[in-house]
């Protein structure tokens, strides 16, 4: 007995002292403070390394990476170490003995250090971890691997969706749902999406701090999943504002990208973002953060800091990766920016960036390259080259159709027999974007010429009349709202508005009992687009939109209030509707952007409605000066639109509403418009001003392109007496300096002193084109010139308004009936 009690406590001192030199190595390893001193560790203790050693080792590499600076980091080193290779092997063979979290964490950061998927190591790890799927204690951690694999699709993924499915109730964490909802965004249903979504809203709210990248990956699985979605859209934005202190350039750009691809924007994060990212220009040095910094501060930084970002970007250029030449060229069209020096740069860097260019990129690339006049024939040889390179062998729709439509963007591009064949072959597989690609570009060839085969014409005739039915095929087909509207945005030009516009409306009347809150706006958006007067859609939205007024984000009620007013419809309960969608508004102002409350304000206007906490709240010194400051963050597009919208409502306001007050101060702002136009009367325009010369009896009795107060400018004015006999500009000392001028009236201003004599009529005459009718067969007239007549007969005019179907009329195919009908028109003779 005392000698098996001798052998017990011997072996028991031996395990102690093996269990103290392990935790001691393990101690060493966790305290090094560089890579070479964790490959010096492993190198001298190989033998007695277990899976704990080789897991905290691989971990603590990655660690020590992540500690660095970008720019400083040596992943290329670590990976081709010899000790390296040798953690690799051990943790291979002691996979199976490595505890469950061991395993995720080994995974993780291997592939943090860009250890390629092909690495057997990382097979194993992923193998092994599948078979503990259910017990997994970091199983968002294991989702993110499996993601960063490009393993989108994997049944593995599906799994995990299952579990997280499962389980989603009880999860609490912002941050592992973040990483499960991105992880899993490829392999869930349309029911599970929106159950994430809601669980994410709820998670954001709640009152601890949230870490802005657990609201960026919120972000990327909209884009994933291809989804606005406001109210998570508004929350995420929401605590980038709040986190902008911690927010880097990196950051920066991802954030916008992200937007950029949701269609999103938010004046407040751009301006912080200006600021952010002005005061880091000195400091960009390295090619990849000087790119992010282009892309995200050049389209709305000042001018100097423009010009500095320009010729950073010209003596940079050679050290350009492919990428982020294309985010240079990208973000060069946007800024609208033609910069020869620099263009000529991007050019000669791109020639030797060509062959590592995929499809889309190359596409995208020869756009920007196009809108830009870059002047490189030798750079569209090539770029020419490679696409028929592509289409040749091309088997997906959506490339094909991207690359025949770039095709037609090429400068003196000459077209090949075998383009239209394979256009021909995919046609029956298109959605309705790639058919409106072909289509165009088919049109634009043909109208220029550039189809110069035998029977080309014969084939090209063929081919449109495929396109057509394939059109008209998909669209009769179609039994899903959603996937419909999902198509509708991306189409537009000639061939769809000529061909299948009215097909399309039709089917959305077939399919009008899928009118959701949840689709109403892209349905809204593609009707205002269409330009169609549908009221059986019209009615639809506007009851759906009632009876769901709290489920639809008030930057949504904006486009739906936007299609009535702009189209000029009232629906059945019109004034229900609209009082809904105000009370709605307006008690949600603040969740609105500054600049769209001015948008806002302009919309109901134009119907007629001026609510007391909207029009204050806009004509406010504080309000305005919010409002110009992010007006300069804004794109010049979205910055004139609101500049626009804000002096109509101004307009709108005093004629309308002069009990609010509110003072007319755009006078220099028009006068600047009015200055800056080039004011050009048309033909049609000169021949009805020389009839009603005829018809007054002179050039004196009238006059073409006048201002009124409040600056709207009509085509014609006149005046008429008691008598309805014309009086002369001449004998009331007014000016008539040719018909190119442009008048203006002040005499409105100050009726005291030139007022009219008593029974005397100012008259309007208008002559309406297409643009003021919506283009169904109603020959409705739209918002805005129904509008300005509301407008000027406050202004103390008879308006008459000539539309252009009855003056292009076969009744009025003779200047005797013409010189009838206005004289009808001005006269009012039966």
């Amino acid at each position: 007995m005392l000698y098996l009690r001798q052998i017990c406590l011997f072996t028991l001192r031996r395990y102690q002292a093996r269990t103290l030199c392990s935790d001691l190595l393990l101690s060493q390893i966790s305290g090094c403070t560089h890579e070479d001193e964790v490959f010096s560790l492993v190198g001298r203790n190989k033998a007695r390394l277990s899976e704990k050693h080789v897991g905290i080792a691989l971990n603590m590499l990655w660690q020590l990476q992540k500690n660095r600076p970008f720019l400083l980091r040596t992943s290329d080193y670590i990976r081709n170490h010899s000790q390296f290779l040798t953690l690799c092997i051990l943790a291979e063979n002691k996979v199976e003995q490595m505890e469950d979290e061991v395993i995720v964490d080994t995974l993780y950061s291997i592939l943090r250090l860009n250890v390629g998927d092909h690495v057997s190591l990382a097979k194993v790890l992923v193998t092994e971890a599948w078979k503990r799927l259910e017990r997994l204690p970091a199983l968002s951690k294991f989702a993110l691997c499996l993601y960063k694999q490009h393993r989108h699709f994997s049944p593995l993924l599906g799994q995990i969706a299952h579990i997280v499915d499962m389980k989603l109730d009880s999860i609490q964490d912002i941050r592992s749902l973040s990483v499960l909802m991105v992880s899993i965004s490829e392999v869930i249903t349309e029911s599970f999406r929106d159950r994430l979504l809601h669980k994410a809203e709820q998670l954001l709210e709640e009152k601890n701090e949230v870490h802005f990248n657990y609201a960026r990956r919120v972000l990327q699985f909209l884009q994933n999943v291809k989804l606005k979605y406001h109210p998570l859209l508004e929350k995420c934005n929401r605590i980038f504002l709040e986190s902008a202190s911690h927010l880097d350039i990196h950051n920066i750009s991802h954030i916008f990208g992200l937007y950029e691809q949701l269609g999103f924007d938010n004046a407040e994060f751009r301006l912080i973002a200006k600021q952010l990212l002005s005061e880091a220009v000195d400091d960009c040095y390295d090619p990849e953060t000087f790119a992010k910094l282009f892309f995200s501060l050049g389209p709305m930084a000042r001018s100097s800091v423009r010009e500095r970002l320009l010729v950073t970007a010209v003596h940079m250029a050679e050290e350009f990766s492919s990428h982020q030449v294309l985010m240079i060229l990208k973000t060069m069209q946007k800024m609208k920016c033609r910069n020869s020096h620099l263009l000529k740069k991007m050019a000669s860097v791109l020639h030797k960036h060509l062959d590592s260019y995929h499809v889309v990129q190359l596409v995208k690339l020869t756009q920007y390259l196009v809108v830009l006049h870059c002047q490189d024939l030798e750079l569209f040889a090539k770029l020419k080259m490679l696409l028929l390179g592509y289409l040749k062998s091309s088997v997906i729709p959506a490339d094909t159709a991207a690359v025949i439509r770039v095709l037609a963007m090429l400068p003196s591009f000459q077209v090949e027999e075998m383009i239209i064949n394979k256009a021909a072959a995919v046609l029956p597989q298109c959605r309705l974007h790639h058919l409106n690609c072909i289509a165009t570009a088919l049109v634009k060839w043909n109208h220029h010429g550039q189809l110069h085969w035998q029977n080309s014409s014969e084939l090209c005739a063929k081919l449109l009349q495929k396109l057509n039915d394939c059109g008209f095929q998909r669209l009769q087909k179609a039994n899903n709202l959603n996937l419909l509207l999902e198509e509708l945005p991306y189409v537009n030009g000639e061939w769809f508005e000529e061909v299948l516009n009215e097909e399309t409306l039709a089917m959305c009347q077939h399919l009008i009992d899928q009118i959701t809150w949840a689709n109403v706006l892209p349905l809204s958006l593609f009707l205002i687009k269409s330009d169609h007067r549908c009221p059986a859609l019209f009615d639809r939205i506007a009851s759906v939109t009632v009876g769901n007024i709290d489920k639809i984000p008030p930057s949504e009620i904006y486009f739906i209030l936007f299609l009535f007013s702009a189209l000029n419809y009232d629906p059945p309960d019109n004034e229900e509707f609209f009082r809904s969608c105000i009370q709605h508004l307006t008690s949600n102002l603040s969740h609105l952007e500054t600049y769209r409350l001015v948008l806002l304000g302009l919309v109901l206007a134009m119907a007629g409605y001026f609510p007391p906490v909207l029009i204050t709240t806009i004509f406010n010194i504080s309000f305005l000066s919010k409002l110009d400051a992010q007006l300069k963050v804004l794109p010049d597009t979205v910055k004139q639109r609101v500049h626009s919208s804000l002096m109509k409502l101004n307009r709108a306001v005093c004629l309308e509403c002069p009990e609010f007050h509110i003072p007319w101060f755009h006078e220099p702002y028009c006068q600047r418009v009015f200055h800056n136009r080039m004011s050009r009367i048309n033909p049609q325009r000169q021949h009805i001003h020389r009839m009603l010369t005829e018809i007054l009896g002179g050039r004196h009795y009238s006059r073409i392109s006048v201002l009124t107060p409040y600056y709207y400018e009509i085509d014609f004015e006149c005046v008429l007496d008691v008598n309805k006999k014309p009086l002369s500009y001449m004998a009331q000392n007014i000016p008539l300096d040719g018909v190119g001028g442009i008048h203006l009236r002040h005499d409105i201003k100050d009726e005291g002193r030139k007022a009219l004599p008593p029974g005397a009529q100012r008259i309007a005459l208008e002559f309406l084109d297409s643009k003021a009718f919506s283009k169904d067969y109603s020959r409705h007239l739209k918002g805005e010139p129904a509008v300005k007549k509301r407008h000027l007969e406050m202004l103390g005019y008879r308006v008459v308004q000539i539309p252009h179907f009855e003056w292009n009329s076969m009744v009025l195919s003779t200047k005797g009936e013409q010189l009838e009908y206005l004289r009808q028109q001005l006269y009012g003779i039966a």
